[in-house]
């Protein structure tokens, strides 16, 4: 029974794993559920000669430890990202909305990125005395800047273009404040108040910390959802660089920079 039950999830994963594979581009989280797919699969093949292994020798039982640690780390970052996500909601006095861009697809938003916008929407309606920045630069495989894209999306929709400013040379959620500073800055808006940050619930704890870093003392969080299908893949990747972050503070420190775009496998068949 319990060899049936690991081949099922096995199978249960390995299916994801493919629907990943043809609908998403390649990142941490999708690497990660691969790796734990890969692990799944051992386990099943090969169960009864682990369990051997984790029972007889101390190597075996040290592993285990150590499989478990990370499992109870990696639980409890999981728990704290989404406690956190709603945490800090915006008080409706604010007059500034930051939108942080999350990819485009050619020259218009990633599914992700539309969940964003379209709550940003939904709160400059209600708040009509807001002014928005959408903040992200250009990606390799990205025809316009998401900064400009985003912007464009919002303003089809039906805001005033006079109220949507673009922020278009960012490249990391760390930029996206700084630079969206200095748009606000140059447009003759004061920064120094009270904002709203617009972005996925599992990026809401990074997102305001980079927001007090780039000077904004009074950031609040409007969390957007995610499709289904990107939680597993969303809330892992997050989770490594929660930890990436509590170790290294900045994207411009540790190993992290070097990496940027090295991982990267932006082929139109990939994208959701």
């Amino acid at each position: 029974m319990i060899q049936i039950l690991l081949y099922l999830w096995a199978l249960v994963l390995s299916a994801y794993s493919v629907s990943l594979l043809l609908t998403s581009n390649f990142n941490m989280g999708n690497l990660m559920v691969w790796v734990i797919t890969a692990a799944s699969w051992v386990t099943a093949i090969w169960h009864r000669g682990l369990y051997a292994w984790v029972r007889d020798t101390l190597a075996g039982r040290a592993a285990l430890l150590l499989c478990l640690a990370a499992v109870l780390v990696l639980a409890g970052v999981l728990t704290f990202i989404s406690v956190k996500a709603y945490s800090n909601p915006p008080t409706g006095q604010e007059k500034i909305v930051v939108v942080l861009g999350a990819g485009l697809r050619k020259d218009r938003p990633s599914k992700l990125l539309r969940y964003r916008l379209d709550k940003a929407y939904e709160y400059a309606v209600a708040h009509p005395d807001t002014i928005l920045v959408t903040a992200g630069g250009q990606g390799r495989d990205e025809w316009v800047p998401e900064g400009q894209a985003m912007r464009d999306y919002l303003i089809e929709k039906g805001l005033p273009p006079d109220r949507v400013f673009a922020e278009t040379r960012s490249t990391s959620t760390e930029e996206n404040f700084a630079f969206a500073k200095q748009v606000l800055e140059q447009s003759g808006f004061d920064p120094d108040g009270p904002i709203v940050y617009v972005t996925n619930a599992f990026h809401c704890y990074r997102a305001g910390e980079y927001a007090r870093m780039a000077g904004f003392e009074e950031a609040h969080a409007l969390p957007a959802g995610i499709s289904l299908q990107s939680v597993p893949t969303c809330y892992l990747r997050e989770a490594m660089a929660v930890l990436y972050y509590w170790v290294f503070r900045s994207s411009r420190s540790g190993f992290m920079q070097s990496m940027v775009g090295l991982l990267s496998l932006n082929k139109r068949f990939f994208y959701r």
